[in-house]
């Protein structure tokens, strides 16, 4: 357990998100560096009327900003920042620093950030 910290430690200093056990990666477009799912290599965004642990976006909401679904094991995958919430519908969902983590619909390719910045209230996630 101990040399997995100081792995993930190490992975931290020389990429950021990189030692999200495979569950996070920074990839680069043409906006700049983004956090994003490390099987699909979308980013990942952050919505501002969460709170710390709590997703406030269903429904019509989801439809346009998917969550960033985890499952209950994943919660022995936590890293640090990054960690598995409870949502409402009973789905678990991936947080990084507490703040749910979204996908954007309008993001085609790995890189995309179309969503950011989006009616001020939607944040593409920056590495470090």
């Amino acid at each position: 357990m101990k040399l997995a910290f100081i792995a993930a430690g190490f992975a931290l200093a020389l990429g950021g998100t990189a030692a999200f056990a495979g569950i996070t990666e920074t990839v680069e477009g043409a906006k700049g560096k983004f956090v994003a799912d490390a099987k699909s290599g979308m980013t990942l965004y952050t919505f501002k009327k969460d709170t710390a642990d709590t997703s406030t976006c269903y429904d019509a909401c989801a439809g346009n900003w998917p969550p960033f679904l985890a499952e209950e094991s994943d919660e022995s995958k936590e890293t640090g920042d990054l960690t598995v919430i409870d949502r409402t519908d009973g789905t678990y969902q991936w947080a990084m620093k507490g703040m749910p983590l979204y996908f954007f619909s309008g993001d085609a390719a790995k890189g995309d950030a179309n969503g950011d910045g989006v009616k001020g209230v939607w944040d593409a996630v920056h590495p470090g």
